[in-house]
């Protein structure tokens, strides 16, 4: 069940985790508690090899919508949903923030795992259940998101301080529950989305950086009419500084919206670029949940969960052509050998190619990685 994308390394690979498989028994079940892959090219054939399979424990659980992220030195951080010490929220953990490595000699056998180290396990007064891509800012600290506890059980804004020890620093307490990690721009300032708003079915938010304090500040709530509503999916930002985004519910088709916020006069204008058709599931999300991801062109892509020709859900283009923006559906997932129900965001290859995971379907049923060629 892979519900994250995938990540491109120098070399081509592609790493990603999965939500279940990996070990099972004891405090896995029988669904596994997932792991860290690469998938490596070879011969045409693509060889999948697992980096780290969560026990369960002290070393985390369930990697859910956690996409894996690359330092410069080739080290890997992600999030695990559940797992870790002691959590208020419940026996099964609030969640870790860990970093894996390679042995520092060969190990000898076939597959020999990464080490990991925790860098940070929630207990639930500072958040559980972290999703989305990690940040990696220049001092080489870490910025995420956790979706529930904290203040206000609303999720929170975390950062953790590589120069002493990964001491966390709680930047945010968002009202509702975010579902996608933080976007920063050239000055530094932090963007993301909740799930619910104080009055709206969702808001996209900006924290700004003030000494040693953050600011906080929704600069946009949805109405969950025409706009959309429900956002799980991050912001990214264009060349210009305006910012593109996905609702997974609402627009005039019921199936969300894909939007963009331009700076205007120290705020920001909302224009509705697109509004998907809608679902055949009865979901209240069926939209986009990933990031959106753009070209040198400027066209949008991106991922739906369960809309579509099949309701299986789509990889979608977005197309703009003077005001308006035309939809290309690239693929309609069946739910069949091609997967279903993607929740990732897309990444493109040197040559254009784009890649993803769809996390139900396959020839086993148990999601799938794909690439889809121009």
């Amino acid at each position: 069940m892979p519900m994250a994308g995938v990540t491109l390394d120098a070399a081509g690979n592609l790493l990603g985790t999965a939500n279940l498989g990996g070990n099972t028994g004891g405090n896995c079940g029988t669904g596994g508690c997932g792991l860290v892959y690469k998938l490596t090219n070879k011969n045409s054939s693509w060889i999948l090899t697992p980096l780290y399979a969560f026990r369960g424990g002290s070393d985390g659980a369930n990697p859910r919508v956690a996409n894996v992220i690359i330092a410069g030195d080739g080290t890997l951080y992600s999030t695990t949903f559940y797992g870790g010490t002691a959590c208020s929220l419940g026996s099964n953990g609030c969640g870790t923030v860990f970093k894996l490595q390679p042995q520092a000699s060969a190990c000898g056998s076939v597959i020999c795992p990464w080490n990991e180290t925790i860098l940070h396990s929630f207990t639930g007064d500072d958040g559980a259940g972290p999703v989305g891509a990690l940040y990696l800012d220049q001092q080489g600290n870490v910025d995420g998101v956790t979706t529930t506890g904290g203040f206000r059980n609303g999720g929170s804004v975390f950062q953790l301080n590589a120069s002493s020890g990964w001491m966390e620093t709680i930047i945010f307490h968002p009202y509702g529950y975010p579902g996608s990690g933080v976007t920063p721009d050239h000055a530094g300032n932090l963007y993301g989305s909740t799930f619910i708003g104080t009055d709206s079915p969702g808001t996209i938010y900006e924290l700004t950086q003030s000494g040693q304090d953050w600011i906080g500040n929704d600069i946009y709530a949805f109405t969950g009419g025409s706009d959309g509503g429900y956002p799980q999916a991050g912001v990214i930002f264009d060349a210009a500084g305006n910012l593109y985004g996905a609702t997974g519910a609402g627009g005039s088709g019921g199936g969300g919206t894909v939007f963009e916020l331009s700076p205007s006069n120290g705020g920001w204008n909302f224009q509705l670029l697109y509004s998907f058709a809608g679902a055949h599931s009865g979901r209240i999300v069926v939209g986009p949940v990933g990031n959106l991801v753009m070209d040198s062109s400027g066209n949008l892509y991106g991922t739906t969960i369960s809309d579509g020709a099949n309701g299986y859900g789509a990889v979608f283009k977005l197309t703009q052509s003077n005001a308006s923006w035309s939809y290309t559906a690239l693929h309609d997932f069946t739910g069949g050998s091609d997967g279903g129900n993607p929740y990732c965001n897309l990444v493109f290859d040197a040559s254009g190619n784009l890649y993803g995971t769809a996390s139900t379907g396959g020839a086993f049923g148990a999601g799938v990685v794909f690439q889809i060629t121009p």
